[in-house]
C-alpha cells in the first residue's frame, strides 16, 4: 500500500500559506525603498546560502542543462508574482495568478503525457469559474480591465505551472539539486530584472540596507520562510499528480484574502466570496479524489 497523501497535502499547504501572506512583508520593505525585485533577489540569496551551508553538493544540479529550465521557470514565477502582489490588489493578483491550474493541465498533458481526467477537468472548471466570478467587470470584458499587476500575475501563474510540471518531470533528481536551481533562478532573474528596470527608471536603485536593520531582518526571515515553503513544494509536488498540486495550491487565495482583509489591504465583496467558495470547492474535491 502507498503512503498516506496527507503529508504531501500539508506540505503544499505550508507553501501556499507562505506565498499567501508574503505580500505584507514585501509591502513593508517597499516602504523603506526596497523594490520587490531587489527583495526577491536578496531573500533567495539567503535561502541559497542556507541550502549550500547544509548541502554543498547541491551545486551539482546546475551542471545539468535540463534543470536550467527549472531555474528560469522559478525565476519568472517569483519576479512576476512578488512584483505584482506588492503593487496590485492582493486578492485580485492572487486569483489571477491561480489561473495557473489551466496552464498546468495543458503543460502536463504536453510534457508529461498526463491526460486530464473528467474529474480533473471538472475541478479546473470550478476553479476558473471562481476566478471569473471575482474578476469579470460590470459591463465590460476582463481583458479591458487588466492592469500591469494583473498581467504580471497571469505570467507568474504560467511560470508556477511550468515549475510544478518540471518538478514532476525531474522527480528523480535529488531535491537539494532542484532547490539549488530554483533558488538560483530567484537570485539571478530577480536581480537581472531589477538591474534592467533601473536602467529604464522603472525600478529604484538598491538602498543602503545597513541603515535599515529591520529591513535586513525581514529579508532574512523571508529567506528562511521561502526555503521552508520550497521544501514543502518539492515534497508535495513530486508525490501528487500535477493537476492535484495545482488545485490544492489554490488555498493560497484563502490565505491571501483573509490576511489582506484583516490588515486592511482589501475588502471582500459578495462576488469575491462566491468565487472563493468555488475555488475552495475545487481544492476540496482534489484532496478527496487523488
Amino acid at each position: 500500500m502507498g503512503s498516506s497523501p496527507l503529508l504531501p497535502f500539508l506540505a503544499l499547504l505550508l507553501n501556499a500559506f507562505i506565498w499567501g501572506v508574503s505580500w505584507w512583508p514585501f509591502r513593508q520593505l517597499q516602504q523603506v525603498g526596497l523594490h520587490p525585485l531587489w527583495a526577491t533577489s536578496l531573500l533567495f540569496a539567503v535561502a541559497l546560502a542556507g541550502l549550500l551551508a547544509m548541502r554543498p553538493s547541491a551545486w551539482k544540479g546546475l551542471r545539468q542543462p535540463a534543470l536550467w529550465w527549472l531555474l528560469v521557470a522559478t525565476g519568472l514565477t517569483n519576479v512576476c508574482f512578488n512584483w505584482a502582489v506588492a503593487i496590485g490588489d492582493v486578492v485580485r493578483v492572487v486569483l489571477l495568478f491561480y489561473l495557473m491550474p489551466g496552464w498546468a493541465v495543458l503543460l502536463a498533458w504536453g510534457m508529461l503525457g498526463e491526460r486530464p481526467t473528467r474529474a480533473a477537468l471538472l475541478r479546473l472548471a470550478l476553479a476558473v469559474a471562481g476566478v471569473l466570478v471575482v474578476l469579470w467587470p460590470t459591463g465590460g470584458m476582463v481583458a479591458s480591465a487588466l492592469s500591469i499587476a494583473d498581467l504580471l500575475a497571469v505570467l507568474g501563474g504560467l511560470g508556477f505551472a511550468l515549475t510544478n510540471v518540471l518538478l514532476k518531470r525531474f522527480h528523480a533528481v535529488p531535491g537539494t539539486e532542484r532547490m539549488a536551481a530554483m533558488f538560483t533562478g530567484g537570485v539571478l532573474m530577480a536581480g537581472l530584472a531589477a538591474g534592467l528596470g533601473g536602467q529604464f527608471g522603472v525600478v529604484p536603485a538598491l538602498p543602503p540596507l545597513w541603515e535599515h536593520g529591520g529591513a535586513l531582518l525581514v529579508v532574512a526571515g523571508l529567506g528562511v520562510a521561502f526555503f521552508l515553503g520550497n521544501m514543502g513544494l518539492q515534497y508535495g509536488a513530486s508525490r501528487l499528480p500535477t493537476s492535484t498540486t495545482s488545485i490544492v495550491m489554490l488555498t493560497e487565495v484563502v490565505f491571501a484574502s483573509v490576511s489582506s482583509v484583516a490588515l486592511g489591504a482589501a475588502s471582500l465583496s459578495l462576488r469575491t466570496l462566491v468565487g472563493a467558495a468555488l475555488i475552495l470547492l475545487a481544492a476540496l474535491l482534489a484532496a478527496r479524489s487523488d
